[in-house]
């Protein structure tokens, strides 16, 4: 199923980045890292999926959560809609978080 869904249709992947993941001095650049990698995620299974990457200042808030049509998704229904995708969500979440890690790496190189 490679259709691209219209926008409303997509699940919104919102990961929540803690400054202190880029470093000593990660305040100083997680608004720029956001920025960056949702860049180069938005193509990571962008035709079921939208992406918000912000910094986690309120740890309080999930690092990871799922809405669609701006409400919150549970993790059993976000798994149920990757499942549609042949998605694995546990899978999915894993790769995630190793990409978000490569691009740690890729920001500070570049």
């Amino acid at each position: 199923m490679e259709n691209r869904l219209p926008l409303y249709k997509k699940l919104l992947v919102m990961y929540r980045i803690e400054p202190g993941c880029l470093g000593p001095q990660g305040a100083d650049y997680v608004e720029e890292f956001c920025v960056f990698a949702k860049q180069k995620l938005k193509a990571h299974h962008g035709h079921c999926l939208r992406w918000a990457i912000k910094p986690r200042y309120d740890k309080s808030l999930p690092e990871l959560e799922y809405q669609m049509k701006n409400a919150m998704v549970s993790q059993e229904n976000a798994e149920k809609y990757l499942a549609r995708f042949d998605i694995d969500k546990e899978t999915f979440e894993e790769s995630l978080e190793e990409a978000l890690a490569d691009l740690v790496d890729e920001f500070f190189e570049r």
